[in-house]
């Protein structure tokens, strides 16, 4: 049983998003491996103290060229769509946990790049946006 002492600790976490936020700087200082790792996440903060003043340009590991990779693996033949689980398994390995499951596209079990890519930035937005309470 959990003590008064660590559900306020628990409570806190969350309430601030602190462990997303710990792991979205973990996973750039990884992604990047800097020289100067203690500049690097100094930055990184910065950037998000910035984007939380102006809502844009937070600091995220994917751009719009590795979604557009992304889809292409999933999509060879170069349809231009993917399935519905392909759509729902792309966002969960990228990180996102909070995405719509259901999007333009779904209905037919066709997601289209442009769909993809909304979503994921939409979901990868708010992913970066930790540090909001």
């Amino acid at each position: 049983m959990a003590t008064s002492r660590e559900l306020d600790a628990k409570n806190y976490l969350e309430k601030h998003k602190i462990l997303e936020l710990m792991d979205n700087l973990t996973s750039m200082l990884f992604f990047h491996r800097p020289e100067r790792p203690c500049e690097f996440l100094i930055t990184q903060l910065e950037k998000l103290k910035l984007a939380r003043t102006t809502s844009r340009d937070y600091p995220c590991l994917f751009n719009e060229s590795n979604l557009e990779a992304i889809f292409g693996i999933l999509d060879p033949t170069r349809q231009g769509y993917i399935t519905l689980g392909q759509y729902k398994e792309a966002l969960n390995t990228i990180g996102l946990k909070q995405f719509d499951a259901f999007p333009q596209g779904a209905d037919y079990n066709r997601i289209t790049l442009e769909t993809f890519k909304k979503e994921a930035k939409d979901g990868l937005l708010k992913s970066s946006a930790t540090f909001k309470s």
